[in-house]
């Protein structure tokens, strides 16, 4: 069952992108998401089975929402 992804919602990853940021923005979903690292604006497609397995925390409208 794919996690349940809104676009605005803040994640934070296991591994971190070269400039050294943990955390990202989704911008886009679907089978492809387009997320914007919070560091350095850069944004990222990656595919949804990539995504939903760096995935650390979710974070929508402030509050720390469950993984599963």
């Amino acid at each position: 069952m794919p996690l349940k992804l809104e676009i605005g919602d803040k994640i934070t990853t296991k591994k971190p992108h070269p400039c050294g940021s943990h955390s990202f923005e989704i911008m886009r979903v679907g089978m492809d998401f387009v997320i914007k690292c919070e560091k350095c604006e850069k944004e990222i497609w990656i595919p949804r089975v990539k995504i939903e397995k760096r995935i650390k925390e979710i974070y929508r409208n402030g509050e720390k929402l469950p993984k599963a």
